[in-house]
């Protein structure tokens, strides 16, 4: 969902390289897909995770299989076997650093295009869901750049909007009506 709703919907809307930050790294899932998906564009990819799996949880994955891509699983390990808070450059066209932090902690001089908001619900993680973390994200977000998230609860969404997102709802994947995507018109 979110590489259809957010990194799709940013590579047919911009130019030059694309800043992602995700808040959430957790499988790796999200990093995986971005990196598999060709655009033909350097995609620099931040991603925040406070408490991340081991790596014995990691090797039991099985996206490889899963995707049907021959380099999924071995661009997995290399994910998750990634230093954390080092940029570290896989390939020419993806560059990756997580950051071992959470949100509220996170400081950054970046401007993004696109972030995928994968935090747990507001019900497992309300501070996350609120009006002064959605203003802290929009002033990450460049102007035309995106936030998408999964979750369309009205109080979410009043909060995005209170901190100066641009709401659309947009339909959700399988099992989940809809989901949001959240624009900074600047």
């Amino acid at each position: 969902m979110f590489i259809e709703a957010g990194l799709r919907y940013q590579l047919q809307r911009t130019e030059g390289p694309l800043n992602i930050l995700e808040m959430g790294f957790g499988t790796g899932l999200n990093a995986l897909l971005t990196w598999l998906e060709p655009g033909g564009r350097l995609i620099r990819y931040e991603s925040l995770e406070a408490f991340p799996i081991d790596m014995e949880m990691a090797s039991q994955l099985n996206y490889g299989s899963a995707l049907a891509d021959p380099t999924a699983a071995r661009k997995l390990q290399q994910l998750h076997e990634a230093p954390w808070n080092q940029w570290v450059q896989p390939d020419d066209l993806f560059h990756l650093q997580k950051h071992q932090v959470k949100l509220a902690e996170f400081e950054s001089n970046e401007q993004y295009d696109l972030i995928y908001f994968d935090a747990f619900a507001p019900g497992a993680q309300p501070d996350l869901w609120t009006e002064s973390i959605f203003r802290k994200l929009f002033g990450y977000t460049k102007p035309g750049g995106v936030l998408v998230t999964y979750c369309s609860k009205g109080d979410v969404r009043r909060a995005m909007q209170a901190a100066g997102f641009q709401i659309e709802k947009i339909p959700g994947p399988p099992g989940k009506r809809e989901m949001i995507r959240a624009i900074c018109l600047g």
